[in-house]
């Protein structure tokens, strides 16, 4: 018996919740939609709205602690991705980026560092905005991740 892939979207400022649910709906996939508090989701009954608290990292701490292999984390959040890919699932930032064993230890230090930058006052300015390629590549990137797991459970 194979596994569902679930996807988890960090939801709070995630900007691609309307593709999620697109393309969720496409392969018949379940989605938890995760934020702090209350958050509109569809009425589907493949979504399910999850109001974790409002701690630190609530969150966070309810992706991290179900995400597994063979389930999609859709995060912006470096810390958050760096635990998923530590627990086996594949994690696609909105933009399209996909995080990877290979690529969250660089990852996790260029965050760092620019967290040290900004507090000292050298890097003022935050990240770009986003933008209808990302849009396009994070849509594209979702759905190659979802074709390449079935793939992979269907051995």
């Amino acid at each position: 018996m194979t596994q569902t892939t679930r996807i988890y979207v960090d939801a709070d400022a995630c900007p691609v919740k309307d593709e999620i649910y697109r393309v969720a709906a496409r392969h018949n996939l379940p989605v938890s939609v995760v934020a702090g508090n209350f958050i509109r989701v569809p009425n589907d009954p493949l979504i399910e709205r999850i109001a974790a608290g409002s701690g630190m990292d609530a969150a966070d701490d309810w992706i991290a602690e179900r995400a597994q292999k063979g389930d999609i984390v859709v995060t912006s959040d470096i810390p958050l991705a760096a635990r998923c890919v530590k627990a086996g699932a594949d994690v696609i930032a909105p933009n399209g980026k996909p995080f990877s064993e290979e690529s969250i230890g660089m990852t996790l230090a260029v965050r760092n560092l620019m967290t040290d930058l900004r507090s000292s006052g050298e890097i003022t300015g935050g990240p770009r905005s986003y933008s209808p390629k990302d849009r396009s590549a994070f849509l594209s990137a979702l759905d190659q991740t979802i074709r390449r797991i079935q793939r992979a459970q269907q051995k």
